[in-house]
């Protein structure tokens, strides 16, 4: 079959008119399907449950240290948690930090805290006349959020299939004093999938910035989110990597349980060298007395050690793989059309809780707003670049785990058809 663009005007008509028909069938089913965000689904909540149940009334509510957590104190997190997270995280407890429920709070935190204080006694950026970030495209939107909230200028660099463009990455940070830091999902990226390389990340560890106060922003949010127990990507640790490298101070490390627990209700973390830590806390004991410890107490009880979290996460994976594989099938079974009519390519991830679609230039924001038309709720065209700017309008972030399998199946089959018909209105546009 020849591609879209290949096909007469008459033949694309032809084409579009029996879509229009396959469509107009669908619409009429009254769908009210949502694949907007990375929800978890009910399914993978009732997993933790259990949970609630391992404090009551009459359990001993002292830590290891023998602190009352019903009481103020324990700044930085209590001792078996911190040893949770930082197995988590592949790192020692010692560069490890517990804060509340969320990572995303952290991190917000942190950029605050460069405005208002600087990095390790640097000036605080608020103080200068230009401060930037590097965002790797498509990203995580809520980054992209909070350094915009700030006036931070956001500068796009493109993803590889083995992560940021280093070449860019380097020489930016290396010309440019008002680069300050760079937000990074590392592992089963959001959206894309893309599990940084091991030669990337050692470029990202020897970076040479000439900030002084550069941060690499590394949101490990999905590293133990993985699909298939027998095809798992490997990340080395980044703290390692930076300490080996002469750049001990260079990172922040995010991570939360928020997609192994609870949204809402897990734990998050940091890790950072040690001399990072003490200018962390140095707000910390303004900001705060202690976060939560019954909920750390409460996670370290449930899940015991990293071991537990692991085969928790099996159980999880065994909900997730199922939709991804009703997407990805989808769009296997329709390969020859979407991949041989050259109107689309998307990734297929080990992990994570996305899968990234570029359409034809032009096409993304039509096609969102056709699927919605039938009663597909997706991200929004624009949303996985900063200032919600897709410069192609090509980048369409599916998110699977909300819906069921067989929900997942037909919002497939509206997706597509989506495509198809956008893509053709977009082609007989030059014919």
């Amino acid at each position: 079959m020849p591609t879209y663009s290949e096909m007469s005007r008459e033949e694309l008509q032809q084409e579009k008119s029996e879509l229009e028909a396959r469509f107009e069938e669908v619409k009429a089913k009254g769908l009210k399907l949502d694949m907007s965000r990375g929800k978890p689904s009910a399914a993978q909540l009732d997993l933790s449950m259990e949970m609630m149940d391992v404090l009551n009334s009459s359990s001993n509510l002292k830590c290891e240290e023998g602190i009352d957590c019903r009481n103020y104190g324990v700044l930085d997190g209590i001792r078996e948690a911190k040893q949770l997270l930082a197995d988590m995280m592949e790192v020692s407890a010692e560069n490890v930090i517990i804060y509340g429920n969320s990572s995303l709070n952290v991190m917000f935190d942190t950029v605050a805290r460069s405005m208002t204080h600087g990095v390790m006694g640097s000036t605080p950026w608020a103080k200068l006349d230009k401060v930037k970030f590097l965002c790797p495209v498509p990203g995580y939107d809520r980054h992209f959020a909070i350094t915009e909230y700030f006036g931070i200028e956001m500068i796009n660099v493109p993803m590889t299939p083995t992560g940021p463009d280093m070449d860019m990455v380097e020489r930016l940070v290396r010309e440019d004093e008002s680069i300050k830091g760079i937000w990074c999902v590392p592992k089963y990226s959001n959206p894309q999938g893309i599990t940084y390389s091991d030669d990337t990340v050692r470029r990202f560890a020897q970076l040479q910035p000439a900030a002084k106060d550069f941060r690499i922003y590394w949101d490990n949010a999905y590293g133990i989110h993985h699909l298939y127990e027998d095809k798992q990507d490997y990340l080395p640790e980044i703290l390692l990597e930076c300490k080996k490298a002469g750049n001990p101070d260079m990172v922040y490390k995010f991570c939360s349980t928020s997609k192994v627990s609870f949204p809402g209700s897990g734990i998050a973390a940091i890790a950072a060298s040690k001399d990072n830590l003490v200018n962390i806390r140095k707000q910390m004991t303004i900001q705060t007395i202690g976060h939560d410890k019954l909920n750390q107490l409460r996670h370290v009880r449930f899940y015991k050690d990293i071991h537990g979290m692991v085969e928790h996460m099996k159980k999880h994976a065994d909900i997730m793989r199922p939709k991804f594989d009703a997407v990805l099938e989808m769009l296997d079974v329709l390969e020859k059309e979407l991949g041989g009519l050259g109107i689309g390519n998307w990734i297929r991830p080990r992990g994570g809780y996305f899968i990234s679609f570029d359409a034809l230039p032009g096409c993304a924001k039509a096609i969102v707003a056709k699927a919605k038309e039938a009663g597909v709720v997706m991200t929004n065209a624009g949303a996985t670049f900063p200032y919600g700017k897709d410069p192609d309008d090509s980048n369409i972030r599916i998110a699977p785990s909300f819906p069921t399998p067989e929900e997942l199946a037909m919002a497939a089959e509206v997706f597509v058809l989506s495509v198809k018909l956008v893509s053709i209105d977009k082609i007989l546009e030059t014919k």
